[in-house]
């Protein structure tokens, strides 16, 4: 038996181990007794901004990211040209740096700095054993601060196992090299890699045995998560306007579509990474796990579930080959190429590829509503980037970073801005923090916002 029910246009429907959130209805009356779910975080009326935080690994070919004019008189770089449908929705950055991430009297281990001080700004201690020592994440910040306004106060996506002990660069722990996101200056949170953990994580409801026979239930009966609330649903659709109907058929169809992805991905065998064995339930191909991943944050995202969320693509120093690409040498190796043209050339097929995943992303983004004459990426701030730039040089200034999104009209988007040279990656953060109402005057090791975003 499921039960319907509604916060604030938004509606939740509830089996036995499901629990099916649903993107905000207009033609739903507002409870009166109950605290808005759709409130910004600044406490106005507006729709809730969200906040994606996507890292791809190992630098790029400088030449081919580097884009030529400023402001808004600039050529998207041949790496970005996939970007060209939301060029007025993006903010290219030139400049910024994290200090952190350069070597000092830490020696080696340039790429457990970069994956670490991306999303903190803050320097790694130097060890392999459980004294790890970093500092909390621009993201957690954020869901401290908003978490309670949703399901969960943030979600974790990886497309690597997760890893939080050993020695993976030149004495860091691999907590260090796999992680982004850090709840405290001592615990990472783990990512999930699994598309199948990370859906019923989504949808799931009840206790963990109830969310497990579900699930067990439902793939003998070869049915969907959907038919366990299919009369609630139809109930629903009754109370609906007419445009609510069509936008509740979208999001259904969706949910549907991404459950048999998850399952066609599931029959097929695990992809091929040299570093570790991923569990299993991963996708064949790597296209295919990163789409399914952007997918579920996309739900996540529309239905409110929460307003924070992270994306691994890959550790920095990842030495995954792309078949796909017609490259059979590892990423890693290839990164260090010493000016060699062909490993070059390879290294900007690569970051081509990374850039075109996000850009199926934003478009997803671009295409789901989100209000009358909204969309999610109208209502979203998505940071992408590296925490190298050169990876042959173990470069960590004038980092390849970009903000796509108007962040619910409060971002000035379309433009090329180079903030000079040696500016902290976290002056950026402290503006997002802002933007995402979050009242922070210092991040990391920032020396104030980044103006003008």
């Amino acid at each position: 038996m499921s039960q319907i029910r509604g916060v604030n246009r938004r509606v939740f429907l509830r089996g036995v181990g499901v629990g099916l959130a649903m993107p905000a209805f207009s033609s739903l009356p507002v409870a009166p007794w109950v605290r808005p779910a759709l409130a910004a975080a600044d406490g106005s009326a507006g729709r809730p901004v969200r906040a994606a935080f996507v890292y791809f690994p190992n630098g790029v070919n400088v030449d081919r990211w580097r884009v030529r004019g400023l402001e808004r008189d600039f050529e998207l770089s041949e790496s970005l040209e996939p970007l060209a449908p939301f060029r007025e929705a993006l903010q290219i950055f030139s400049g910024l740096e994290h200090r952190n991430g350069f070597a000092g009297p830490d020696g080696a281990g340039d790429h457990a700095r970069a994956s670490s001080t991306f999303l903190t700004g803050a320097r790694p201690r130097k060890t392999s054993g459980a004294d790890i020592h970093l500092g909390v994440s621009v993201d957690q910040t954020a869901a401290q601060h908003l978490g309670h306004l949703t399901r969960f106060p943030s979600l974790e996506l990886s497309c690597d196992g997760a890893r939080k002990s050993g020695d993976c660069d030149s004495g860091y722990s691999c907590a260090y090299q796999f992680n982004i996101s850090w709840r405290s200056e001592t615990t990472p949170v783990a990512a999930e890699s699994n598309p199948r953990l990370a859906f019923e994580r989504l949808f799931g409801a009840g206790s963990a045995q109830e969310r497990a026979q579900n699930l067990a239930q439902r793939q003998a009966l070869q049915k969907s998560l959907l038919d366990f609330v299919s009369e609630d649903t139809k109930k629903l659709n009754a109370q609906l306007g007419r445009n609510d109907q069509r936008k509740l058929d979208e999001y259904l169809t969706s949910i549907r579509e991404l459950e048999r992805r998850i399952e066609r991905v599931e029959k097929f065998d695990v992809a091929s990474v040299p570093e570790f064995d991923l569990p299993e339930g991963i996708p064949g191909t790597y296209p295919d796990h990163i789409r399914v991943m952007f997918d579920i944050l996309t739900i996540a995202f529309q239905t409110d579930s929460t307003r924070i969320g992270t994306f691994l693509l890959a550790h920095d120093g990842s030495n995954r080959n792309f078949p796909d690409l017609n490259i059979s040498e590892g990423h890693h190796d290839l990164s260090h190429h010493d000016n060699n043209p062909e490993k070059l050339e390879k290294i900007a097929k690569i970051t081509r590829f990374y850039v075109e995943q996000l850009g199926y992303f934003l478009d997803r983004l671009q295409n789901t509503e989100d209000g009358e004459g909204q969309n999610l990426l109208d209502n979203s701030m998505v940071l992408y980037g590296s925490g190298l730039a050169d990876p042959n040089r173990h470069d960590h200034s004038h980092l390849p970073v970009l903000l796509a999104g108007r962040g619910g009209g409060q971002l000035t988007p379309g433009r090329h801005v180079d903030v000079g040279n040696s500016v902290p990656m976290s002056n950026l953060y402290v503006s997002m923090l802002n933007k995402l109402g979050v009242p922070a005057t210092e991040f990391g090791d920032s020396t104030g916002p980044l103006e003008g975003v």
